[in-house]
């Protein structure tokens, strides 16, 4: 897949990351229009290396069935699932998109990437199941969350999650949510797929061990991108007319390098984290599902406590947590001056202000960067109540940077969503932030294109548009017949068993 040529002066659209992102938008835009000359720049050696790795991302098809903090109980009690209806959304158009991809034979045999997995939420203690109960009377009135299950009888969990239920007391109050059309995906294989199809069936270029290092912007509105090429240790100059970020971390300090007016006031907030993992088939066979519960007090909605049934390049693994870690680095191959570095006039109000407003956040990080494995085995016990610490291993997950943004009130806040940020004139779009991220990558890149191609949109692509995703611009929510029709179609295509 290593493009042997020495990149053109000039492009039509330039990538930077060689991410699901990247990989999504390529693909996108060259069936749009195959006469687009794309190139893809990476850093690294192997595309999805960094976030879209198996073992950094939590592999989790986000469709908010099991994400407690998409459904807010407001004050006067009632719960919102509009979010979680906005990204249940969000990974229906994914789904689509990758069935579009198994249908016209771009990418063949699923399972190497996406999975049937329950998705499930747990709860402990009478007050929270009662939120759980009511969330669910809320949720399944919703086309997109129909046939979710409610239980909090002992006997019916434990055909559900007989790992966790193992050795609990019968007058344990819990409560769970089941929605058997959950899914675990590799990210990873997937966005391999895409780039083996690109590199083979296509005229898109991609650049492994070629990292982007600066951007500046013309006089025509057109951009000129510092290419180097890590290996040969040689820098040229790269002419686009779009630019996308889809650098992970170093999304930040590229756009910052941009100098666009929208850029201004953003920074970021690194957070690693740590998985605990076991191999052990005894274990594995009694625990199919992904099931995550509240998170605790100050964390980060990236550290919410999940046991999950991970399948990577055909092999079963079970994996808790994740442990919040802390690093300077803004990629997990990267340098641990990139936060120190990323601080400059226009944001440092921005980073006082939320570091200042999170003071709690920080402390937690700190407790949990402590942590030993023993201090950690016993959060797992909180789920598994006999967990030894012989069958667990500890894995480094993947490297987050969550958005820091200009406050007027409070100097500067955290985001901890994923965001796309465009110029006015929408020739270079970047993607900051973590979770969903990866799942909802479709819905992302297609805003960009709405930003920099509109007018194609709605003309001469408006019909192949229709072809990938055929639900698009109308909501799944008020189409109970669409919805159907959708899942029944992508569930066939993806092979999935629910």
């Amino acid at each position: 897949m290593l493009s042997k040529r020495t990149p053109k002066p000039k492009y039509d659209v330039v990538l930077i990351g060689g991410g699901i992102m990247s990989a999504t938008l390529a693909t996108l835009l060259h069936e749009f229009d195959p006469n687009l000359q794309i190139a893809i720049f990476e850093r690294l050696g192997r595309l999805a290396s960094e976030s879209s790795s198996a073992w950094n991302n939590a592999g989790t098809g986000h469709s908010a069935f099991c994400e407690l903090n998409y459904t807010v109980e407001k004050e006067d009690g009632t719960i919102d699932i509009s979010k979680a209806e906005n990204i249940a959304e969000q990974f229906e158009i994914s789904k689509q998109f990758w069935s579009y991809l198994i249908q016209k034979n771009y990418i063949d045999e699923p399972k190497n990437f996406i999975n049937s997995c329950p998705h499930m939420s747990l709860v402990f203690g009478k007050s929270d199941s009662e939120f759980l109960r009511k969330r669910h009377e809320k949720m399944i009135k919703s086309n997109l969350f129909e046939g979710m299950k409610f239980s909090t009888d002992h006997d019916q969990l434990r055909e559900w999650i007989p790992l966790i239920m193992s050795k609990r007391k019968d007058n344990e109050v819990l409560a769970a949510t089941k929605m058997d059309l959950g899914t675990d995906v590799n990210f990873g294989t997937l966005t391999r797929k895409m780039g083996r199809f690109l590199a083979d069936g296509s005229n898109v270029e991609i650049f492994l061990y070629h990292e982007a290092k600066d951007l500046d912007l013309l006089a025509d509105g057109s951009w000129n991108i510092k290419i180097k090429d890590r290996l040969h240790n040689h820098k040229q100059d790269v002419h686009a007319d779009f630019v996308f970020i889809g650098a992970g971390g170093y999304a930040l300090p590229l756009l910052d390098s941009s100098d666009i007016s929208e850029s201004a006031g953003y920074g970021g907030f690194p957070v690693s984290g740590e998985w605990l993992v076991t191999y052990n088939p005894e274990l594995i066979a009694q625990h199919h599902a992904k099931v995550y519960t509240q998170a605790t007090v100050d964390a980060p909605p990236m550290s919410v406590p999940h046991l999950d049934l991970r399948i990577i390049d055909g092999k079963k693994a079970l994996l808790f947590g994740p442990f919040a870690g802390f690093s300077t680095k803004f990629l997990k191959e990267g340098s641990y001056l990139d936060l120190p570095e990323s601080i400059n006039f226009k944001n440092i109000r921005s980073l006082f202000g939320a570091w200042w407003h999170n003071l709690p956040l920080t402390q937690y990080l700190v407790r949990q960067v402590a942590m030993t494995k023993a201090q950690r085995i016993q959060h797992l016990r909180e789920f598994v109540k006999d967990a030894k610490e012989e069958d667990w291993d500890l894995k480094i997950a993947g490297q987050r940077v969550q958005i820091i943004k200009k406050d007027d009130k409070l100097g500067g806040k955290l985001e901890f969503g994923t965001e796309v940020v465009v110029n006015k004139n929408g020739t270079i779009a970047s993607l900051l932030g973590a979770s969903p991220g990866a799942s909802t990558a479709v819905f992302a890149m297609m805003q960009v294109i709405e930003k920099y191609f509109p007018h194609q949109l709605e003309n001469e692509w408006k019909e192949k548009l229709l072809e990938i995703i055929p639900s698009y611009g109308q909501k799944l929510s008020e189409n109970k017949d669409l919805a159907e029709k959708v899942r029944n179609y992508t569930k066939e295509k993806l092979e999935l068993e629910y």
